[in-house]
């Protein structure tokens, strides 16, 4: 993907990620810093990422066996019972950038900090996007759909089993690792799957999220 990341990160999204609603009551020093890193992010990020195809395999209420693993997650089973196969990825923006915000944050330029670690935060949201899009359109290539990406962690798939998804990419992960606690390193990095499968069975507008007990999470999807 040549393209990735050639687009601007939304400025309201890094005000809302640094606690703004709006750019009415930010002051023009913080207004300035945030454009200053939204037009140079580039040169703090690596993108990398890495993707493949499975088929699905038995699906049951709360498992969906895929090649070797099987993952457990109830409302992920709802997602996959509709389609036939699967892209997984791993994808990340590197650790330079969380590197530098370590050392201002060192430098008691706390403000810096907080703000290029949103930005950070919007650029690899961003590239995920990118990700979903390229596998939409590929998929729509052969005359198929695709659902939202769902990552180890959301709902009730618990993210032990980040494990089990790195394990179906057989080392191919774009640099990523897992510690002991199974979050990834860089921290800048995003893994998932999507579903695919044929038209009409309602795929892309299923949203796990409707069917989580959890109403106060701060990703949930409407």
């Amino acid at each position: 993907m040549s393209d990735i990341l050639t687009y601007q990160i939304e400025k309201q999204e890094v005000l809302h990620r640094i606690g703004y609603r709006d750019a009415e009551n930010i002051s023009i020093h913080i207004d300035t810093l945030v454009d200053d890193y939204l037009d140079n992010y580039h040169d703090f990020i690596m993108p990398s990422f890495s993707r493949i195809y499975q088929d699905i395999g038995e699906v049951t209420t709360d498992k969906v066996r895929i090649d070797s693993v099987t993952f457990q997650s109830s409302v992920l089973t709802r997602m996959l019972q509709r389609c036939q196969r699967i892209a997984v990825f791993v994808l990340t923006i590197g650790d330079y950038l969380e590197e530098l915000v370590a050392y201002l944050a060192t430098q008691e330029m706390v403000l810096q900090a907080t703000v290029l670690d949103a930005v950070g935060s919007g650029a690899v949201e961003k590239f995920a996007k990118d990700i979903e899009a390229e596998i939409r359109r590929e998929a729509a290539e052969e005359g198929r759909v695709v659902s939202r990406r769902f990552s180890p962690g959301y709902c009730d798939w618990d993210i032990t089993q980040q494990k089990i998804l790195f394990h179906l990419l057989d080392g191919n992960t774009a640099g990523v690792t897992l510690t002991e606690n199974m979050l990834m390193t860089p921290r800048k990095s995003v893994s998932g799957i999507v579903g695919i499968g044929l038209p009409g069975r309602d795929i892309e507008e299923y949203n796990p999220c409707l069917t989580c007990r959890k109403k106060d999470c701060p990703g949930r999807r409407r």
